[in-house]
């Protein structure tokens, strides 16, 4: 056959270079987008210095763990209950409590809750959606223990 018989798709060195730039495009653009989502939505650090954090851990956590309290969360009706209970299973009235409530994800919707003692438990108003929760807890004992947990709340 001759040149000008032959009319059908031809690959040049450039149509390969173009799909070869093409998909490594697609690929850096990708990854790019991943990258900057999950840096902007990282809630960030725990403790500003791990070192110093660090010196202090087990004497905190025995006193936490001497306390032998339990920590749930529920959520119904609009009301956040937050149930801190002793090792005989009674309410733990404590002398201060601070929470932070919010995705796991993302600090973008981080509350505040306002919650007040009533009936055994810490009650506080807080409309939820379905998601998995974090409430970051930090509660003074009577005798001046502090005691901090992380308690998950999974809402479907």
């Amino acid at each position: 056959m001759t040149e000008e018989k032959q009319k059908g798709f031809q690959m040049t060195g450039r149509k390969v270079l173009i799909i070869a730039v093409s998909s490594f495009g697609v690929i850096l653009a990708a990854n790019l987008t991943l990258a900057f989502n999950a840096v902007s939505t990282f809630p960030g650090l725990e403790v500003d210095n791990s070192f110093v954090a660090s010196q202090n851990f087990n004497q905190e956590l025995a006193e936490q763990l001497a306390l032998g309290w339990d920590v749930k969360a529920r959520h119904e009706d609009g009301v956040l209950t937050l149930s801190i209970t002793d090792p005989e299973g009674q309410p733990v009235r404590v002398a201060h409590l601070d929470a932070v409530l919010g995705a796991a994800t993302h600090v973008r919707d981080d509350q505040t809750p306002d919650f007040r003692f009533q009936e055994g438990a810490y009650r506080a108003p807080v409309e939820l959606g379905p998601g998995n929760w974090n409430i970051r807890m930090h509660a003074v004992a009577a005798d001046g223990t502090e005691f901090r947990q992380r308690v998950v709340l999974h809402l479907r």
